[in-house]
């Protein structure tokens, strides 16, 4: 009976004393160990990024290294003892440790930074996108870089101070950091500096400082309303014409996350637009996007400011291309199978098909192919000049396997799970080949609703808003920082289709429209291709990014 006793009695002893172990400390400790364990423990892709630049090879990198350790320690505390306080400094560094830990798991698993527009979109995908991200296979990763931490806070006492004694050892703490920042910034200055001169970007895998930094930019409100809304295109009029000329109708399709390198008609080995090869639509082979994703394109592409003169807080508070159609007398509506416009269709038409189709689409979402539902209808409802956007789910991953009707289901074995770390990438891309026939369907048969009607001179465009990484170099998804973006987040699909009466009325050649589709394009030729296609006149019309300007006879 000792023999075994004993054993039983020790852990017990044990297990008593994890019961009653309410360690006292104060605010600034703790900031202190949870610094330690988020830069060794939360950020194995901010290291292994730094280290695969060589920047930090041979002793002086080994020097460096050190220094950049402790540097990101004295920051990241620095951090921690701005943010944590009183009652609240507990909850506050239990949510940073799960966010910390989804961060370093999708960091890891996909290649993403969590750069300011990367965390916007977290911040604006609705439940159904972001059901899709929440896999069983963010458990784990949660359970380990979360679960311990978070059962050891629970059992953490903070000592209680006056708010003088608080505040005086606070301002010490924070300048000791500093302190102790600059001292290692500077043990390291040569190697470090042009560490991050070169690669700006792997400030973004520094968890939870990235995401803390992001979130406080958000808030600061730099997209927020401030003063009127800027008014574009006051002066937009349409252009004269003959009193037979028929009523003009533009379709305009905006895609998502479709890529150019698996786009059929840009040569792609496998044919996954077989419906539009066989029509006579225009491609366009070799476009660029705007942004790495939707918060950045959408506003992008229907504003003539175009990419370098991107400004977030600016396009929150500016009308849009539709704006400036709706000025000169075209009337714009937006029928929406995504989660929103992204304020390019504030105060205009608008129509969600998750709400007015709801009974027809499956349990996730709906087909693409619930956009023509009712669009015939749409367009006899306005008897002159008009625009209806399609706003595609298209390729939106990681659910690939959900974008596609069963009978579309061309390429196997697929991969039928949200989590892509699952499967093969051959079952990744097949799931996603699937989804480009999908939106090749959804363009075909709109092309055929179009020929069918003789009451309108009609054109459709499509465009992507971006593209999509499908594991080239270990990175899944989209949303990299622009700079370090490659191609295949960047390079988008594009085409145009004119009925013949279209074609007649703007006197289009279509032989140069197909010379001209083999030069370079870019998002920035929408605003004013449209404005060009429809004859609106005003000031902010530019004939160079008219891809249509140099066919017309």
């Amino acid at each position: 009976m000792s023999v075994v006793a004993l054993p039983l009695r020790r852990s017990h002893d044990v297990l008593g004393r994890l019961r009653t172990w309410r360690p006292l400390i104060t605010v600034e400790s703790l900031a202190l160990w949870a610094s330690l364990y988020f830069v060794l423990a939360c950020n194995g892709p901010f290291w292994h990024a730094v280290f695969a630049t060589g920047a930090l090879a041979g002793a002086s990198g080994a020097l460096a290294a050190a220094c950049l350790l402790v540097l990101v320690f004295a920051l990241q505390a620095f951090l921690f003892c701005v943010l944590l306080h009183g009652p609240l400094a507990k909850p506050v560094l239990a949510l940073l440790l799960l966010a910390g830990a989804a961060a370093n798991h999708y960091a890891r698993t996909y290649g993403i930074y969590f750069d300011t527009d990367m965390v916007r979109n977290v911040l604006h995908t609705d439940a159904r996108e972001a059901g899709e991200l929440l896999a069983w296979g963010l458990l784990p990763s949660l359970a380990l870089h979360a679960g311990l931490p978070l059962l050891v806070l629970s059992r953490i006492r903070l000592r209680r101070r006056t708010p003088a004694r608080a505040g005086l050892t606070r301002l010490g703490w924070l300048l000791a950091l500093a302190l102790v920042a600059a001292g290692s910034a500077l043990g390291g200055f040569q190697d470090l500096s042009a560490l991050m001169r070169n690669n700006r970007e792997l400030r973004h895998l520094i968890t939870p400082g990235n995401l803390v930094v992001a979130a406080a930019t958000i808030a600061r409100g730099d997209g927020a309303m401030q003063g009127p809304r800027r008014v574009l295109g006051g002066d937009a009029v349409l252009a004269a014409r003959p009193p037979e000329a028929r009523p003009r109708l533009l379709v305009l399709v905006i895609g998502e996350t479709v890529r150019a390198q698996n786009w059929g008609l840009n040569g792609y080995a496998r044919q996954t637009t077989p419906r539009l090869a066989a029509s006579d639509a225009i491609n366009f082979a070799d476009v660029d996007a705007c942004g790495t994703s939707t918060e950045v394109s959408l506003p992008c592409m229907f504003s003539p400011d175009g990419r370098d003169g991107y400004d977030k807080a600016r396009l929150a508070n500016s009308e849009s291309l539709l704006h400036v159609l709706e000025h000169a007398g075209v009337h714009s509506t937006w029928r929406d199978n995504q989660s929103g416009c992204k304020g390019v269709c504030t105060g205009l038409a608008y129509e969600s098909m998750h709400d007015t189709a709801a009974a027809t689409c499956g349990a996730h979402e709906c087909h693409d192919e619930v956009l023509l539902d009712g669009l015939d209808a749409a367009i006899d409802r306005w008897p002159d000049d008009q625009v209806i956007v399609l706003h595609q789910v298209g390729n939106h991953g990681p659910a690939y396997h959900r974008r596609a009707p069963e009978r579309l289901r061309r390429f196997t074995p697929t991969c039928d799970t949200d989590d892509l770390g699952l499967c093969s990438r051959d079952q990744v891309v097949n799931s996603y080949d699937n989804a480009v026939l999908a939106t090749d369907d959804l363009l075909a048969d709109t092309i055929a609703l179009l020929a069918r009607r003789d009451d309108r001179d009609s054109a459709l465009l499509y465009v992507s808003d971006h593209g999509e990484s499908l594991g080239e170099n270990g990175l899944y998804l989209h949303g990299l920082p622009y700079a370090i973006a490659p191609d295949t987040q960047k390079k988008v699909p594009m085409l145009a289709w004119l009925s013949p009466g279209m074609a007649v009325a703007r006197h289009l050649d279509h032989a140069c429209l197909r010379r001209r589709a083999h030069s370079p394009a870019s998002h920035d030729d929408l605003f004013h291709s449209v404005l060009g296609l429809l004859e609106v006149r005003t000031a902010l019309y530019d004939r160079r990014h008219d891809v249509f300007s140099e066919c017309v006879a």
